[in-house]
């Protein structure tokens, strides 16, 4: 065996193993550890393998992986929650149309109500009037039937007819 380099070799354990050429290449490598462990301090983890220590450094890959994932999965919440309102609104919206074709077909038959309720006042004043003011029943017996007392003259006065133009032919 010839001389060689000092040589670093890791298992699986949580124990470092490291080969030298003497016994002062050891200690130097001990002290190393030693000031390392100093400088790392309270951060410093013993028998832990390398995927396990929180790295400020860690995989940048593994974090960019994880971000994405995290992307993904706040799109399909998103998306969740936009499938579930507009479940909520195809449910909520016919009822509402419906309702409001409703609201609008009670106010067009309130209108008709109204203008009946209107003729029928106009037409039970009209009755009560005929019943019992003797100057209105002749007024409209005279207007509207045509009736007249005896010795009494009507003259009716009726608008002219448009004449025909010459070119026209006349409607029958």
């Amino acid at each position: 065996m010839g001389i060689s380099r000092p040589q670093t070799s890791s298992t699986a354990s949580s124990f470092r193993r490291s080969r030298s050429l003497c016994r002062s290449h050891r200690l130097a490598k001990y002290n190393q550890l030693l000031r390392i462990q100093e400088e790392l301090g309270d951060k410093a983890a013993y028998g832990v393998t390398i995927g396990q220590v929180d790295h400020p450094y860690g995989d940048f890959r593994a974090r960019r992986e994880a971000s994405v994932w995290q992307r993904l999965n706040r799109i399909l919440l998103v998306l969740l929650i936009i499938a579930i309102w507009l479940v909520i609104v195809s449910l909520f919206v016919p009822p509402y149309k419906k309702l409001m074709q409703s609201r609008a077909e009670i106010d067009n038959l309130q209108q008709q109500v109204n203008e009946q309720q209107t003729l029928l006042a106009r037409q039970t004043r009209e009755v009560n009037l005929l019943k019992t003011d003797v100057t209105y029943l002749e007024t409209i017996a005279r207007d509207r039937l045509d009736l007249m007392k005896q010795g009494e003259t009507i003259f009716r006065l009726e608008t002219a007819r448009a004449k025909p133009k010459p070119n026209e032919p006349a409607r029958r």
